[in-house]
């Protein structure tokens, strides 16, 4: 019994590593961690999520389109961001977009291919919805 309660905590920091692990991903494009997914209590059917955004120098993500609202937040680096219908924009550290529900994001990737860059996303969407449907060609 005493082996058992030597090992617990080691076992328990272990699956919390792991979890953690696995709700980040890096695969050949940007790093997103969910920092956040929360019910809204005061909005019925309805969740936020807080997630953070990591380009590497010269990534890029892959067109896609959010069913939920997004803002989002420079936090490091420079991100050129292009919602279909709209320019392509240049964001800064500091500098923050919005974009409504279903919009098509074409361009989203760090401006600079020396330097990382890091966004935080603040978004809402229904517990079904996905977070970013890639759009086909």
């Amino acid at each position: 019994m005493k082996a058992l309660r030597i090992l617990a905590a080691p076992l328990a920091a272990l699956a919390l590593t792991v979890s953690a692990t696995a709700i980040a991903h890096e695969g050949p494009s940007e790093k997103i961690t969910v920092l956040q997914d929360e019910a809204l209590k005061n909005v019925p059917g309805k969740k936020a999520m807080m997630i953070e955004v990591d380009y590497k120098p010269g990534q890029s993500s892959i067109a896609h389109k959010h069913e939920g609202t997004a803002m989002a937040y420079v936090l490091s680096g420079a991100v050129i961001s292009q919602v279909k219908g709209e320019k392509a924009i240049t964001y800064k550290a500091g500098q923050y977009w919005y974009e409504p529900a279903g919009s098509e994001h074409l361009v989203s990737k760090n401006a600079s291919a020396t330097k990382p860059a890091k966004l935080l996303v603040f978004m809402v969407l229904s517990p079904d919805e996905k977070v970013l449907i890639p759009l086909e060609n």
